[in-house]
């Protein structure tokens, strides 16, 4: 199947190289002509422009995946798009924006039949290789004609159980690890929640281990400190334990490369997603007090730093790739890379 891409950072990049690698062809541009050229090199075709994209599509309908930072340029480039493509073409953003600017999108887009797909995409870096989760919301032709693109881009059913129960439930997408959650913008929300519930698992994870540090402090009698290897802990805990994920695999693999995380500064970024879901739960009147926490800490920690935090950052690094202020950025992802 044939697609057009714009935006080949640390995520769309390899979105390219996951659908090439599986038989299809995609048109690629972006401001950085090197990212441009390292794909055209490996088989893609280069866009001099967004306005040059449509006419090197020629597969109908044609569908243009924008996979840039929420906002302001996801909006104008959107925007772009609905004035080149025609009734039947499909716009797909694969971004984190805001439920709610997708409903808008949609609207002015319809008037012109040109279809929006809001994909709420998780995988970070390491998508290339293990696959996106991808939660998606769009019309049910758009989302099913573009079925090939998601199914080549999800993980698949791999080595994880089949969760009991689920045999005589006709939709097998959730288990090869994507989902037509429901119209427009219900792809993105339920990203938004999703991303909402790992800041409240990060924070979790990032207190235990301040609390565990904190038992080898020297202010402590004899009697009461431990002297606690915490990249032995987190690994342990990797085996069995029930508070096992892949971010305690990520937490394990920054402990292991530098026990004290000298390199990361503990200043915690958050990307939107956070606040979206708190002003979701404030609509809603539910009572979000972990989220909220999570979130307000992250604010806090752009003033003073704990250890906890840079667990935090560990973590971002570790499957997002993000570089958060006044931090070493001489490591790579690659060197936090959790066992398989």
């Amino acid at each position: 199947m044939q697609i057009a891409v714009v935006g080949l950072g640390r995520m769309g990049g390899n979105i390219v190289r996951r659908l090439e690698r599986n038989g299809h062809t995609c048109v690629v541009y972006d401001k950085n002509s090197k990212a441009v050229d390292d794909l055209v090199s490996t088989g893609s075709t280069a866009a001099s422009s967004i306005e040059d994209i449509a006419k090197h599509l020629t597969d109908r309908p044609r569908a243009v995946w924008v996979m840039l930072p929420a906002g302001q340029i996801t909006q104008s480039t959107v925007e772009t798009l609905g004035g080149l493509l025609e009734s039947g073409d499909i716009i797909i953003d694969g971004g984190n924006s805001y439920y709610k600017d997708d409903i808008k999108r949609a609207k002015v887009l319809a008037e012109k039949g040109i279809h929006y797909v809001d994909v709420g995409t998780s995988g970070g870096v390491w998508g290339l290789d293990r696959g996106y989760c991808m939660m998606i919301g769009g019309d049910k032709v758009a989302v099913d004609h573009l079925d090939p693109i998601f199914k080549t881009l999800a993980p698949g059913r791999g080595d994880i159980p089949r969760t009991r129960n689920r045999e005589n439930i006709p939709d097998h997408r959730a288990e090869e690890g994507y989902i037509h959650a429901g119209p427009v913008g219900s792809g993105h929300f339920v990203k938004m929640v999703h991303n909402g519930i790992e800041y409240g698992l990060m924070q979790a994870y990032a207190e235990g281990f301040d609390i565990l540090k904190g038992k080898n402090s020297s202010d402590l009698k004899d009697d009461e400190r431990y002297d606690l290897n915490l990249t032995d802990i987190a690994e342990v805990w990797r085996r069995g334990s029930v508070v096992s994920s892949w971010l305690l695999d990520l937490t394990a693999s920054a402990l292991a490369g530098s026990p004290n995380l000298e390199h990361f500064s503990g200043n915690v970024a958050d990307s939107g997603e956070g606040r979206w879901t708190i002003e979701a739960a404030i609509e809603e009147a539910v009572p979000a007090n972990v989220l909220s926490t999570a979130l307000y800490t992250r604010f806090r920690s752009r003033q003073n730093h704990t250890f906890g935090e840079k667990i935090l950052s560990a973590m971002r690094f570790g499957f997002g790739g993000h570089v958060e202020l006044g931090e070493s950025a001489t490591s790579s992802p690659k060197d936090y890379k959790a066992a398989e």
